[in-house]
């Protein structure tokens, strides 16, 4: 049974910084696609960061380019997400997913699993 499970969410204020990690089992990891996921309040779900599972290549929204991180760490089965500069708009539930593929990170429809999220709660 494949599980995803974020941590590290919270309160945070404008301008600081908080670490997601995405911890997976069930699932041979180093052979999956990590993406992040956000969803606002009254908004779509929106991508945010992904980062393949061969070569380590990154992406990101635009939204959070130069502020967020994506990485993994596979011997501990682990993605992460670094969010620096934090702003009001960055508040959300936060999602991992995990792809198979490594098309189309950018969209929802390739991933496999999802964990059930974790809030932030950026404060001005």
């Amino acid at each position: 049974q494949v599980q995803l499970v974020e941590s590290g969410g919270g309160l945070v204020q404008v301008g600081g910084s908080l670490r997601l990690s995405c911890a997976a089992s069930g699932m041979p990891f180093s052979s999956y696609a990590m993406g992040w996921f956000r969803q606002a309040p009254g908004k779509e779900r929106e991508f945010v960061a992904a980062i393949r599972w061969s070569g380590g290549s990154t992406y990101y929204a635009d939204s959070v380019k130069g502020r967020f991180t994506t990485s993994r760490e596979d011997a501990k089965n682990t993605s992460y997400l670094q969010m620096n500069s934090l702003k009001p708009e960055d508040t959300a539930v936060y999602y991992c997913a995990a792809s198979r593929i490594e098309r189309l990170l950018k969209v929802q429809g390739p991933y496999d699993y999802w964990g059930q999220g974790t809030q932030v709660t950026v404060s001005s």
